[in-house]
């Protein structure tokens, strides 16, 4: 970059700075600006995941129900008749 170019970006950049500001204490203070935006964005997304982890814990837990449901169902006189058995044997004690 040549020197003119350098003067161009400062003179750009003036009103972006504050008042009396120079170039080094405005892109220091922006470089801090910005990593502590990433920071914050990072502490979000670390919750987002979280908030993921736990609606994927409900989806399995819920196809585990469905499951629990159609066995039982498909089941039902075998789960009958196992019952009767525990049942009756329980009662012979």
């Amino acid at each position: 970059m040549k020197h003119t170019d350098m003067k161009d970006v400062t003179t750009k950049e003036a009103g972006m700075r504050k008042s009396g500001e120079s170039l080094a204490a405005y892109c220091t203070r922006r470089l801090l600006e910005l990593s502590l935006a990433a920071v914050e964005a990072g502490r979000r997304l670390k919750y987002e995941q979280r908030g993921q982890g736990t609606t994927e814990y409900a989806i399995l837990v819920g196809v585990l129900v469905v499951i629990a449901i159609i066995a039982v169902i498909a089941f039902r006189e075998n789960l009958q008749q196992l019952w009767e058995d525990i049942s009756e044997s329980i009662n012979s004690l």
